[in-house]
């Protein structure tokens, strides 16, 4: 369930209103005091001078909100404020059951940030609830934006960017028995539909020709086939002529195979394990709905990991997509398997530059937490600069990784030309030492997404759950490159 964003060029006095008032006002401007009467303005006049940040009137009919804009060090971080004072303000709109807001923008930009933070904030998961007294009432239906800064087509634009992450938050949250690797290539195919992309879905067979080791060696186990697909948004008058590629795990759920996961510290949650490759369909999703003119191809390959029949073993040597063979040395680290056919694979597009995305290991978590993303890559630096800036405007910031030569050593094998995991210490570097070794060719970039892509306890607006994470950084960086 998601929110409608829209455009007017005027509010009525009478409706239910926030005004975004500048950081450090300490008295109200008369645009933002239509209705009030001398004691409401007063009682408005007193909380602005008691700093508040967030002060409600009500008329009985209507209210009326004021949100003070916070003065931070730079605009990126008074707009994620912003986002915040969103989910704080959405919370009290609960409480008031409103329905329909207006949002009065007397800053100097700050309406899209509050709407953001509102609309991420009102997200609910539909679930498979079939008593009405479960269901979670969701009042807020509609947020019209209003503002000399505005434009029908920037709220339109936002509204299709939070369609995207919704799009992702949604595939995350779905349970494997609901969201299978065919099921998962059918949602992405039903999303191409809708926003004007084109996807095509490799099934098992079309995998064994062309001998994705990896993926096949994962999906032993499942007595479910497994899926790749690629997803292709190549609008009239793209502005690149190679493509941007975008990888994504889709892991539908990965009880670790034969090296089994502990439960429930581990597994429960693992039905998120295919974020990477929700934020590849929801990034493509927004780009298509915003036309944005550039060629972009989403790979995601998909497979559940399981320990039965077949299933690959500690020890197996397998041989991947690109010819490299692979000592196993634990079924858990399977993530870069999958991944390391896609970027292979992906070399055939001759692309501009590589980005993939996945919830790959618990070193990435543990080193910087749900507060931002792990990266690392071959890209120059001015592209990573870019990355870097579309982070902190998003505020799904990034922390870059080292590359260094000697961390390939983490990876040999005894017996193949690497082995799948790396050692104790910098997990989340072996691992993409890893999958560097199948980048030849093209400039790319890791995400490792394992912490912020799905949350046990609320988190101001990203709530509980599947968050959709990278998929606004993903779009505010490929936007500047059209």
């Amino acid at each position: 369930m998601s929110l409608l964003l829209r455009y007017a060029a005027d509010f009525s006095a009478s409706a239910d209103t926030v005004f975004i008032l500048p950081a450090g006002t300490t008295e109200l401007p008369v645009a933002a005091a239509a209705d009030l009467s001398e004691p409401a303005r007063q009682y408005v006049a007193d909380q602005l001078a008691a700093d508040s940040k967030l002060i409600r009137i009500n008329h009985y009919a209507h209210h009326h909100y004021y949100v003070v804009a916070a003065d931070k060090k730079t605009p990126a971080l008074a707009a994620e404020a912003l986002r915040k004072s969103g989910h704080q303000l959405h919370a009290q709109l609960k409480a008031d059951k409103v329905r329909n807001l207006f949002i009065q923008d007397l800053t100097d930009g700050g309406a899209l940030p509050l709407a953001e933070g509102l609309a991420l904030t009102a997200y609910q998961f539909e679930g498979y609830k079939t008593d009405e007294k479960s269901r979670q009432a969701a009042p807020l239906e509609s947020v019209t934006l209003v503002g000399p800064h505005l434009s029908a087509e920037r709220v339109q634009e936002l509204q299709h960017v939070l369609d995207g992450v919704f799009l992702a938050r949604d595939l995350v949250n779905a349970p494997l028995n609901k969201l299978n690797a065919l099921q998962f290539a059918e949602r992405m195919a039903a999303a191409g539909e809708e926003a004007g992309f084109h996807t095509e879905i490799l099934d098992l067979v079309r995998i064994e020709a062309l001998r994705m080791g990896g993926l096949l060696a994962v999906n032993q186990g499942s007595p479910e086939p497994p899926t790749f697909t690629i997803m292709e948004y190549k609008p009239e008058g793209a502005t690149n002529k190679k493509p941007y590629v975008l990888v994504g795990k889709g892991v539908v759920f990965d009880t670790g195979g034969l090296s089994l996961k502990p439960t429930p510290a581990s597994m429960d949650m693992m039905k998120c394990d295919m974020a990477g490759g929700a934020a590849v369909v929801g990034t493509l999703y927004a780009l298509a709905k915003n036309q944005v003119p550039l060629h972009v191809i989403g790979l995601v390959p998909a497979t559940d990991n399981r320990p039965g029949g077949l299933a690959f073993a500690p020890g197996d040597v397998i041989t991947m997509y690109s010819g490299l063979t692979v000592e196993v040395m634990n079924t858990d680290a399977e993530g870069r398997l999958l991944l390391g056919d896609a970027l292979a694979f992906a070399k055939k597009y001759d692309p501009e530059l590589v980005l993939d995305f996945a919830t790959l290991t618990g070193s990435a978590a543990r080193a910087i937490g749900k507060e931002g993303i792990v990266c690392m890559g071959t890209a120059d630096e001015d592209t990573l600069s870019a990355l870097k800036k579309a982070g902190h405007a998003t505020h799904e910031r990034l922390v870059e990784f080292p590359l260094w030569d000697e961390y390939a050593d983490h990876i040999k094998s005894d017996i193949a030309d690497i082995n799948n995991i790396g050692k104790a210490e910098a997990g989340a570097i072996s691992a993409g030492k890893f999958l560097e070794r199948f980048t030849d060719g093209y400039p790319w970039v890791h995400f490792d997404i394992a912490a912020p892509a799905f949350l046990t306890a609320p988190d101001s607006y990203r709530g509980k759950g599947g968050t959709g994470t990278a998929v606004r950084l993903t779009y505010e960086f490929l936007k500047g490159k059209a």
